[in-house]
């Protein structure tokens, strides 16, 4: 018992601080994703160090495992609280809005291999979005949503077989749209410009490949993807929304470096998690897919939808554009 609780202890010390390490190798940086899980792991342990009592055990070490968890449980904590009910609402709902002023997005990384399709459709004929975004489309995906363009008439598409295939449809009409690869040449990415009740609004989707044994080994390409972005919005005055499977968790230090260079705004900060991956095992769960607006918008409705089939859930946000006296 003795060395399986130290042996335990000190793992969850060492993984925890994995993600300080100034290294993007995914075995380090795959730590930043459980940290609820990982909370909830060294609660458990550190309550059952405190109420054994081992003889064999030296005082010493007894006391220095108790710390050294306690430490990480605090820092676990630091990083989630604000993607829980107990922090401030980030951004402030409107309950009324106006409905020539609301955009709604409709993101589904849809899981290429699925086939799940009308799932996903009923989904868009019950809420009715003003975009949608699949992630992971393929020509598959594009012949099976062929019966949602007579509602999209404007659309954007990049259908790819490598599991970053993009599918953009959108009720508004486009005045400006560009499909780029900002970082690697098999990961496209749509910017597009629209009119939202006379205003100019920019939209961006992405889905940078996640550091992974699977991917990519490093996450250095999604960093750089995301501080691009970052970096682009921090220089465009007006409203912006920057969508979509960012493969990186809202409480990390690169989203949280995004969100400090673009001045965006997260509208799950005091709502929830809104878990969005895995759709398939409770014991894996955390937001890879997320929507960042800038201040000249409030919420009106974020929620996470039934499972389609795929890995992930698909994500709702419906968005209303304040008036020129609000922002």
């Amino acid at each position: 018992m003795d060395i399986f609780l130290v042996s335990l202890s000190v793992f969850f010390i060492v993984v925890s601080a994995a993600p300080l390490l100034p290294s993007s190798h995914w075995l380090v940086r795959v730590w930043e994703f459980p940290r609820l899980q990982l909370a909830v792991l060294i609660t458990a342990v550190l309550i059952t160090l405190l109420c054994y009592k081992s003889l064999a055990l030296p005082f010493w070490l007894h006391a220095a495992l108790v710390a050294g968890l306690g430490i990480s449980l605090l820092y676990q904590a630091i990083w989630i609280f604000p993607y829980t009910g107990f922090y401030r609402k980030e951004v402030p709902r409107d309950r009324n809005p106006q409905k020539q002023r609301t955009i709604s997005i409709l993101s589904s990384n849809v899981f290429m291999p699925n086939s799940n399709y009308q799932k996903l459709i009923d989904h868009i004929n019950n809420k009715k979005p003003d975009f949608v975004v699949t992630l992971e489309s393929n020509e598959k995906w594009e012949r099976a949503l062929q019966p949602i363009e007579k509602d999209y008439p404007y659309t954007q598409f990049c259908a790819l077989e490598n599991l970053y295939g993009m599918h953009l449809y959108s009720k508004y009409e486009f005045d400006e749209h560009t499909l780029r690869f900002l970082v690697e040449n098999d990961v496209p990415s749509v910017k597009i410009a629209i009119k939202v009740d006379g205003e100019r609004v920019i939209l961006q989707f992405l889905h940078p490949k996640p550091p992974s044994p699977t991917e990519n080994e490093y996450a250095r390409p999604r960093d750089i993807e995301l501080n691009i972005v970052g970096q682009e919005v921090a220089q465009t005055a007006g409203p912006i929304i920057v969508a979509g499977d960012l493969n990186d968790v809202a409480w990390s230090p690169t989203t949280r470096k995004f969100k400090k260079i673009s001045g965006l705004l997260d509208p799950r900060e005091g709502r929830g998690f809104y878990n969005t991956f895995h759709a398939h095992y409770p014991l894996i769960k955390w937001p890879l897919d997320h929507v960042f607006h800038s201040s000249h918008f409030a919420l009106v409705d974020l929620e996470r939808l039934s499972d389609i089939g795929s890995d992930h859930y698909p994500l709702y946000t419906e968005l209303v554009l304040k008036e020129a006296n609000e922002k």
